[in-house]
């Protein structure tokens, strides 16, 4: 996984549906992107992601971005429709969206991004939507002149069992 910085053309970059075979790669995006949210049950976590991205029938899905055909992944988007009921629409939630250091600044999220976007256009969806740490400025810059900054605020009501 060489890389650090070339590519710079997000065309140059090939973007396609993650594969069995890609697991160790994935493996790794994965760890990078749960410590970079301080996951911690970081195994946990990956074993029951695989476990959905492998299930046809589970909604999450992936893709990730490669500087070439058959190389070695380098980047991850998690995605999987969800309903709009103020438009009447489907739209893409993107959960994750991560890629190695060594790929950064080389066109890989602009890449990746294309793709997904292409994709919600093929299926009809009407938009992608993801969150970000607020504190996380250098990926804010990237997403600021790619897609349109909402003025929603996200809530978290924990649902998890109270241990009383």
């Amino acid at each position: 996984m060489a890389l650090t910085r070339p590519v710079r053309d997000p065309a140059q970059w090939h973007v396609d549906e993650l594969r069995p075979a890609d697991h160790e790669a994935w493996s790794r995006l994965h760890r990078g992107y749960l410590d970079f949210y301080e996951s911690p049950r970081p195994d946990e976590v990956s074993a029951v992601v695989w476990s959905w991205l492998l299930d046809p029938a589970h909604e999450l899905e992936a893709l990730v971005a490669r500087p070439r055909p058959g190389a070695e992944p380098v980047g991850l988007a998690h995605y999987r429709p969800f309903p709009r009921p103020l438009h009447g629409s489907t739209a893409c939630f993107l959960d994750d969206l991560f890629v190695a250091r060594q790929a950064r600044g080389t066109g890989a999220v602009d890449a990746l991004l294309a793709a997904l976007q292409e994709r919600c256009r093929e299926r009809g969806w009407s938009q992608v939507r993801w969150v970000t740490r607020a504190g996380n400025a250098t990926a804010q810059r990237t997403y600021d002149r790619l897609a349109v900054r909402t003025e929603l605020v996200t809530y978290d009501l924990d649902a998890a069992p109270s241990p009383h």
